[in-house]
C-alpha cells in the first residue's frame, strides 16, 4: 500500500459534487484523511469561486490506474473533456503526491503536481500532513505554507 496525497475542487455546485466524490473515495479505499475546504478565486480563467480540499489515502493501486480511476470518477459527476483545460468544473480530482515518487506520465499525470504552488493545493494539504516532505525540496507542507504569500491567493474557510 502507497499512501496519495489528492487535490478535489470543484466551482459548479461544489457541495454536491465534493461530497459524493469523497463517499466513493471511502467507498472504494476505506478510511480517508479531508482537510478542511476552501474557497478561492479561479486560477487561470475568469469563472465561478472554486471550493477546494485534500484527501490522503492509502491504496494498492500504481499511479497511472489510481490516475485513470480518478478520471472516471470525474467523469461519473460530468466532468466535461471538451471544453478548454480551465474552465468551469463539476470535479477536479488530482494526485498531487504519491508517496516519494516523482513522475511525468500520460493523462496530466504529474507528481508532484504543479498547483502545489498555489495556496488551494498547499494550504489543504499543510492542514493534514504538516511533515509531509515534497519529494523534490524536501521541504514540509507546514514550512512551505508558511513561506507562501498568502495574501497574494486568499482564501476562505468553506463548510462542507
Amino acid at each position: 500500500m502507497d499512501r496519495a496525497y489528492l487535490s478535489l475542487g470543484s466551482n459548479l455546485e461544489p457541495q454536491r459534487h465534493l461530497r459524493a466524490a469523497l463517499d466513493e473515495l471511502r467507498a472504494r479505499f476505506g478510511a480517508i484523511d479531508v482537510s478542511p475546504a476552501y474557497r478561492s478565486r479561479a486560477v487561470g480563467f475568469d469563472g465561478a469561486d472554486f471550493v477546494n480540499l485534500a484527501v490522503a489515502l492509502d491504496t494498492d493501486l500504481e499511479p497511472e490506474a489510481l490516475n485513470e480511476w480518478l478520471h472516471a470518477l470525474e467523469d461519473r459527476h460530468g466532468r466535461r473533456r471538451d471544453v478548454p483545460r480551465y474552465s468551469d468544473r463539476t470535479l477536479d480530482v488530482d494526485i498531487v503526491l504519491y508517496g516519494q515518487r516523482v513522475i511525468d506520465g500520460p493523462g496530466h499525470l504529474q507528481v508532484p503536481r504543479g498547483e502545489l504552488k498555489h495556496a488551494f493545493v498547499l494550504r489543504p494539504l499543510a492542514d493534514i500532513a504538516p511533515d509531509l516532505r515534497h519529494p523534490v525540496s524536501g521541504r514540509s507542507m507546514a514550512d512551505l505554507w508558511a513561506a507562501f504569500a498568502q495574501q497574494s491567493e486568499p482564501l476562505e474557510a468553506y463548510p462542507l
